[in-house]
């Protein structure tokens, strides 16, 4: 929305704001040691957070209105434009808000509470601004001298519409806090201790329930030097936050000052820790997220991708928020505004970049070590504290300190108030309470938060009214303080629990958990870790077999040894996997290509194996398989009900990862001989509703990757409907094919909007799915199609070098499944052997060969990106067995993370040296095969 038209909507609502503010002027101007100048920057500030809020809350309402205006005809003039000048003109006067309470009952006194609230707060701050002056020197170092400046709003508002304030002076800024900052003093005290000329927090001066803090002032790091510094010092922020149970440390909560990353807001430590709900996905998954939900993952430092809301892939931590790692979020918007046909829409939208960064392009992939060291370091030193008795008594100087609790987060009540100040919720506001106080109960349901009504009550009062609800403890008494002046949970000293936890930590599964997670954002961030090229000699083919038994009974034995197991029967393991989000450490989904279905599909195929003789036994696999299958289960059916009992977005129809990959997954576990065909139908079920909600078109996780697993489903069931939706799928994919010349189709993905070739995400995954989905019916449309995606694929090959460009980094090349010469020659491939287009396919998969071999061999292990991968293209496994019992089995872009993945781990690792074996008829995984 242009700024004039925002100027335009300001004038709508100066009938509450104008004498608000003028009761404002006159009471501040009445507070001994102000001055004029000073009386209207309080002034100025407070008219400029009042506009934006109210408007925020009203527009919905003032676009309603302009449209029944325009519909029955009580806007005369003769063009848009002047039309929505004319309704503007009647909403500037008061009469025209009284009588909307017809419609709206509460709303014009709603509107009045938030903007007293504000005021008063305001007022509040100027008051405590005369008194404090002189004190601020200790912040600033010199005189604060004459207030030149405020900037209200630093963070929600909070508690009658108190909020984190800047208050800039001629003697420099300092920032206001109207909570008590006793905590702040106090780990200041501890950092001293722990880390003297290290990490820290601003300065504070602590005042009787507020106080004043240092402004800190973000800076890049001015060398490689200062990067180490700066990574190092987060690990010492995660061993000092995992002592003290710190949370809600999101990218806004900490500024990179060079070197040294300093916590900005620390309120939220010695919080309790609720057990983490039941997933519905068995005791196995339930053990696992409540294992990381006791690390260093709940601080809120280590990079995690949302998964609710429209936050959906956002990574907001404060080691996170990387550029152009960030997925669009949708925020309600003006659209057409200045015409008589303006509307609220939600828009996509980059999110404002953050202070947290020590650099304009920060490669974490370079750096992650440093911050294992960070916390080894930091580590070592609070042990040798404790060791001494010197730890205890510093940390009981916290004990009646008031520390905030996030029992849910902004997120969470920005929707909720979203809803309260809808113009539905503002027409029937009873309606709308009942509404938030049902999902309050849900949210504290899936969450173990506070269940009491009068609890969700107060909370749905203070959103009614603008705010954000607070919930207190102090770590010696530990229950929660609420909204609704009640008190909550158990009664337990959260500083004796942070020690006996601290004492009783694992700390190998702390660096385990915080590697994980630091591999994961390097992931989503497309960097790759300085890796070696593996080199092996050639060796003595005879032992061949044998030696590839040993090393795939390893990988099973190194699967049981990593699974968590739950009493009822479910198992699971965790790790960093992809998702629909991208990439992030959390149990594992049931998908093939990160999940437990992939999972399920090694084992079933490894007893095959041992059963025919080609493998050794190993005791462990029939107790992982049936738990390994019992959990995607119970996952699959928890979804489902979600999905049916709340508003959760489909799951996705991709092959690898979705509804089609673990179809997949189903059907070949009943050739395998397992009674499975239910649970494929089951999902295939769920996939109508998939494919229209569907993000895109790719193979991975987009609709194409229903197409192979559907047509299996129908030869399966001898059901047409399955075949029907998948020409559905195919008609869906032509309709959004884009020609950028003629004869080549390509389709917009994700972070490719003008095509992309490739075998995961571009044209030759799905043009391969178009071809199998012809094949199958006859439909020479669908061939046609793929024909065409063929050409465009064509465009990424360069024949000078002799490969397949890397539309990530332009001009190198690429040689992998998800990307390159692997997928597509294994694509052309399958298509070759059904005799669909053999001279383009043999020439596809005589140069896909060669550049396999040359460039795609020696970076890792994996089927996606790896050695396990190209075999399957070039058929030389004395090379993979090798380089395994040289390198040990490498996995995705970071060598040290277990990760028992099909595609990124060493599952797939493991099910390719399965297939290995010339008798062996395992399906492919890399092209969604079946067995003969």
């Amino acid at each position: 929305m242009a700024a004039d038209e925002v100027g335009e909507l300001d004038r709508t609502v100066e009938w509450l704001i104008g004498p608000a503010l003028d009761r404002l002027t006159g009471r501040v101007a009445g507070i001994a040691g102000l001055v004029n100048g000073e009386v209207a920057a309080f002034t100025d500030a407070t008219r400029e957070v009042l506009l934006d809020s109210v408007r925020r809350k009203v527009n919905r309402v003032l676009v309603l209105e302009l449209n029944a205006a325009r519909i029955t005809g009580r806007l005369t003039a003769p063009d848009p434009a002047g039309r929505w000048t004319e309704f503007l003109a009647t909403a500037t006067r008061p009469q025209f808000w009284h009588g909307l309470s017809e419609h709206y009952p509460s709303l014009v006194d709603r509107l009045r509470v938030v903007v007293g609230n504000r005021c008063d707060a305001v007022l509040l701050l100027a008051e405590r601004f005369a008194a404090d002056r002189a004190e601020l020197a200790v912040l600033l170092g010199a005189d604060p001298g004459q207030l030149r400046k405020i900037e209200i709003g630093a963070g929600d508002s909070h508690r009658g519409g108190h909020t984190v304030t800047l208050v800039h002076c001629a003697g420099g800024t300092v920032v206001y806090k109207p909570r008590p900052m006793e905590v702040d003093g106090h780990l200041a005290e501890l950092l001293d201790v722990l880390a003297p000329n290290g990490i820290r927090v601003p300065q504070a001066l602590v005042m009787d329930g507020y106080g004043w803090a240092e402004h800190v002032s973000h800076r890049y790091c001015a060398s490689d030097e200062e990067l180490v510094q700066f990574y190092r010092h987060l690990g010492h922020w995660l061993a000092v936050m995992r002592l003290v149970s710190g949370t809600d440390l999101h990218a806004e909560n900490i500024i990179a000052c060079g070197p040294i990353p300093i916590v900005v807001d620390c309120e939220s430590i010695f919080t309790p820790r609720p057990p983490h709900p039941p997933t519905g996905a068995g005791e196995a998954t339930d053990m696992a997220a409540e294992l990381l939900n006791g690390t260093v993952m709940r601080t809120g430092l280590l990079p995690g991708r949302g998964a609710g809301l429209g936050w959906r892939g956002v990574d907001g931590s404060a080691m996170g928020m990387l550029p152009g790692q960030q997925p669009d979020i949708g925020l309600p918007d003006l659209v057409g505004a200045g015409t008589d046909t303006a509307k609220i829409a939600i828009t996509p939208q980059q999110l404002p970049p953050t202070q947290n960064l020590p650099s304009r392009n920060p490669q974490l992939g370079r750096y992650w070590g440093h911050v294992i060291e960070g916390f080894d370091e930091m580590t070592a030193r609070i042990n040798q504290l404790d060791q001494t008795d010197g730890l205890e008594p510093l940390l009981a100087r916290f004990s009646d300190c008031v520390v905030r609790v996030v029992v849910r987060d902004s997120e969470a009540y920005t929707e909720l108030a979203r809803m309260l100040w809808h113009p539905v919720g503002l027409h029937n506001q009873p309606a709308a309470e009942q509404k938030a106080l049902a999902l309050l109960a849900r949210h504290s349901m899936n969450t173990r938060g506070p269940a009491e009504q009068v609890v969700h009550a107060a909370e749905v009062a203070e959103l009614l009214t603008g705010d954000i609800p607070v919930f207190t403890t102090t770590p010696a008494e530990g229950w929660l303080h609420t909204p609704a002046g009640t008190v909550c949970g158990p009664q337990i000293d959260q500083i004796q629990l942070v020690l006996q936890r601290w004492r009783d930590a694992d700390f190998d599964l702390e660096r385990r958990v915080t590697h994980a997670a630091l591999v994961s954002a390097y992931l989503n961030q497309g960097a790759e870790p300085d890796l070696r090229r593996m080199t092996v000699e050639a060796s003595d083919k005879s032992t061949l077999d044998a030696r590839r038994r040993t090393l795939v009974a390893k990988e099973i034995q190194e699967l049981s040894a990593e699974a968590v197991r739950g009493s009822d029967g479910t198992v699971t393991w965790f790790a960093p996997i992809l998702d629909r989000s991208g990439w992030q450490t959390t149990p594992l989904t049931p998908d093939l290509y990160s999940g437990t279905l992939g999972i399920a599909v090694l084992l079933a195929g490894y007893a095959r194996e041992v059963a025919a003789g080609r493998a050794d036994a190993v005791d462990c696999v029939a107790e992982l398989l049936d738990g390994t299958v019992a959990t995607a289960r119970r996952t699959q059916k928890w979804w489902a009900e979600q999905a049916t009992h709340t508003k959760r977005r489909p799951d996705p129809p991709g092959g690898y990862i979705g509804l089609g990959s673990q179809i997949w997954c189903w059907l070949t576990l009943q050739s395998l001989g397992h009674d499975t065909l239910d649970d494929a139908l089951f999902l295939a079920e769920q996939l109508p509703a998939a494919i229209d909600a569907s993000e895109g078109p790719d193979l991975v996780v987009g609709s194409a990757g229903a197409i192979v697993p559907l047509l299996m489903l129908a030869q399966r069931t001898g059901d047409d409907r399955w075949t029907d939706l998948a020409v559905r799928v195919g008609d869906q994919l032509a309709n959004t094919a884009m020609r950028p010349r003629a004869g080549h189709v390509c389709w917009s993905v994700a972070n490719f909007p003008d095509g992309i070739g490739g075998f995961a995400h571009g044209s030759t995954g799905i043009g391969w799915t178009l071809a199998r989905l012809s094949l199958a019916t006859g439909h020479q449309r669908f061939a046609t199609l793929a024909d065409e995606a063929a050409a465009y694929e064509e465009t990424w090959y360069d024949r000078r070098k002799g490969g397949w460009i890397d539309p990530r980094e332009p001009g190198s090349l690429v040689a992998a499944w998800c990307h390159g010469a692997v997928g597509v020659g294994l694509g052309a491939a399958d298509l070759l052997s059904l005799g669909f287009a053999p001279d383009r396919n043999r020439d596809v998969l005589e140069r896909a060969v060669a550049s396999a071999r040359r460039d795609g061999s020696g970076w890792t292990h994996t089927l996606c990106h790896g050695d396990t991968g190209v075999w399957e293209l070039t058929c030389d496994a004395a090379q993979v067995v090798s380089s395994l019992e040289k390198y040990g089995t490498t996995t995705g872009l970071a060598r040290e993370v277990y990760s028992p993945s099909m595609m990124s781990g060493s599952g797939g690792v493991a099910y390719q040296l399965l297939r290995m074996h010339p008798d062996c008829d395992l399906p492919s995984v890399l092209v969604l095969g079946e067995m003969p």
